[in-house]
């Protein structure tokens, strides 16, 4: 049995409508944000899971309980620690600092792109011991630099992902090459998950 990893990005919050950068912040779900996790119930529910992790800030648990499910808390799969650039818009971001991007030159007061890299490189070393189903809750920002260090890409290359909230997607292998079996898949918001797990 190989390892299966799936990841699910939390349901919406009050600044991912807005577009506030949201690390340390602990803030919760929206009730959109929890309708939206509840859809992805059923689907998570057809897997037995040998092991579920969750980051400990409250949207990702709060997702991961209203799916019915209890996670191992997991440090590691924290959001990027934006520092200065906590609660703040890309606008607001870009009046400050013109050129600034996140996957080139990290956060002023928090993580660089190479320590967010160490941290997906540490955790996907922990879950790789794991023989089967894992599921992941997390945040859109680590979760695109995961599945970068998952393909073996450099930390910064999760630019050329992007994760929409409330989506699950899913890592594996091919033979012995690591592959993105589906990503992004949000068609629950709207279907059910049918063909997609």
């Amino acid at each position: 049995m190989a390892l299966d990893l799936f990841l699910c990005r939390h349901g919406e919050t009050e600044w991912t409508l807005s577009g506030q950068h949201t690390s340390f912040s602990d803030i919760s779900l929206t009730e959109r944000g929890k309708k939206q996790i509840a859809l992805l119930a059923p689907a998570l529910h057809k897997i037995t899971w040998n092991l579920i992790l969750s980051s400990p800030s409250r949207r990702a648990v709060e997702s991961c309980l209203i799916a019915g499910l209890a996670p191992t808390l997991e440090p590691l799969a924290v959001e990027w620690n934006y520092g200065k650039y906590e609660g703040l818009t890309h606008v607001q971001i870009e009046a400050q600092n013109p050129n600034w991007n996140l996957f080139r030159d990290g956060a002023p007061g928090g993580e660089s792109v190479q320590q967010v890299g160490q941290r997906a490189d540490d955790l996907l070393k922990m879950i790789m011991q794991i023989n089967g189903s894992v599921l992941l809750f997390s945040h859109g920002h680590f979760l695109r630099v995961l599945v970068s260090r998952w393909l073996e890409l450099q930390a910064g290359d999760a630019r050329l992902f992007t994760l929409s909230v409330a989506s699950i997607s899913h890592l594996g292998f091919e033979r012995k090459q690591k592959v993105i079996r589906f990503w992004n898949n949000t068609c629950h918001l709207s279907a059910d998950l049918s063909g997609g797990l």
